[in-house]
């Protein structure tokens, strides 16, 4: 026998499964809200013009929390509600006076960024915050100068939160971006950034010194999940920029724009991923040595760097990464991962590539195939000349309670949600 305790968010909890499962049939938008999507697939606009919305996360009762990168009316997270059931978000609260991307929910609390701390929110009964002017701060004092400043973060089952320290620079060069300037060696930032570090879920007013450096020789993360089925830590790491910028006479500006590999990595403690030293090439499918620091683009180097587990072109901008553990998708997707591609702004003289979601299946915890599109149409233009033409650009992640993959977009401020009619 089931038995429900009826909410009024199109969601009720089913006590023999011990979730919260939809009792409404939301139906797609009559253009798929102007994506294109794999057939069986629909897809909904939630919300629109919430300006710079970064991260998101949905709870166990379906209500959605999205993370600013500026203030919407004052405010830098916002409570989204389908109070009617129809997938529409028509109860819409904002809370916290700091901007950031990072957001997620974990065991009753709600954790949210800015560029330089982590908060905490306690979540109630019914998954709203129950603090919303006074967040406990977990983190503070971290880095950030202006250059891949996104605090993104997720947790594992262990009580530890991993927060992402993007490096403030492009390659560690004693002047940054400048022509032939060599890489200082060994690179300072490294101490404070250019890593994943872990902290307590649970502890109030941490610094680096409470912290560990968890993995190493990451020039900047946005996007990243923890992988339940293996019990890992995954991330996407944007590749470095200006190859033929900066070194004209070793590259030209087609393999710039293609190089280096964006790429996924599985994580354990201690790893290095080999920024600045080495970049990953995924035409030579090599670790080749930065030219900063004597490479010529086929020098292989990084011996004691990790490989990624999966390599995709270059400047397509990963911002969000979600290993998908639900059923409502077709049996294909379990397991798999979704990335979302913001795009990116060093492909030139070549067409913009990324504004998109993709897939890559997953079985055993690693790659089975190859990567696919799987959602695309976000930018509105057949061929974009420059990112600030796109309509919308795909940046965060969530899973909703019935399986449904929610899209947030830091351009036209787009909450997406993407569901499997199977018609």
């Amino acid at each position: 026998m089931i038995l429900f305790f009826s909410v009024s968010n199109g969601y009720a909890f089913d006590k023999d499964s011990a979730k919260f499962v939809s009792t409404v049939q939301v139906t797609p938008d009559p253009d798929n809200a102007g994506l294109k999507l794999p057939a069986g697939f629909g897809a909904l606009v939630v919300a629109n013009g919430l300006g710079k919305a970064r991260h998101i996360t949905v709870s166990a009762q379906g209500d959605i929390y999205v993370k600013l990168d500026n203030l919407y009316n004052g405010y830098g997270i916002y409570f989204l509600r389908d109070s009617k059931g129809d997938g529409k978000a028509d109860v819409q609260i904002g809370f916290g006076n700091y901007t950031g991307t990072g957001i997620s929910i974990k065991n009753d609390y709600l954790y949210a960024t800015s560029n330089t701390e982590v908060f905490r929110y306690k979540l109630d009964a019914i998954g709203h915050v129950s603090n919303p002017s006074n967040p406990e701060k977990i983190v503070t004092g971290l880095i950030a100068r202006h250059e891949h400043e996104a605090k993104a973060i997720t947790l594992d089952n262990a009580g530890n939160i991993y927060v992402v320290i993007g490096a403030y620079s492009n390659g560690c060069q004693v002047d940054d971006r400048a022509v032939g300037s060599p890489g200082i060696n060994p690179c300072p930032i490294l101490n404070q950034a250019g890593g994943i570090w872990q902290f307590k879920a649970n502890k109030l007013n941490q610094t680096y010194t409470d912290g560990t450096r968890y993995a190493t020789g990451l020039r900047n993360v946005v996007g990243l999940d923890w992988n339940t089925d293996v019990n890992a830590l995954f991330v996407m790491q944007h590749g470095r920029d200006q190859l033929h910028d900066l070194y004209p006479n070793l590259y030209d500006e087609k393999q710039s724009a293609e190089l280096p590999a964006e790429c996924l990595y599985h994580l354990k403690q201690g790893d290095d991923c080999g920024w600045p030293y080495i970049y990953y090439d995924q035409l030579q499918h090599k670790k080749i040595i930065a030219p900063e620091y004597g490479g010529d683009g086929k020098k292989t180097g990084g011996e004691n760097a990790i490989d990624p587990v999966f390599a995709f072109p270059g400047h397509l901008a990963p911002d969000g990464l979600l290993f998908y553990t639900g059923t409502m998708f077709p049996e294909r997707y379990r397991h798999g991962a979704f990335i979302a591609f913001h795009g990116s702004w060093n492909r030139a003289p070549e067409p913009q590539k990324g504004y998109l979601v993709a897939f890559v299946p997953f079985k055993d915890g690693k790659p089975s195939g190859d990567w696919e599109i799987f959602a695309d149409g976000f930018a509105g233009e057949a061929v974009v000349k420059s990112p600030g033409n796109a309509k919308h650009r795909p940046c965060g992640l969530a899973q909703g309670p019935d399986g449904s993959l929610y899209v947030s977009d830091d351009a036209g401020g787009t909450i997406y949600r993407i569901i499997y009619t199977g018609k």
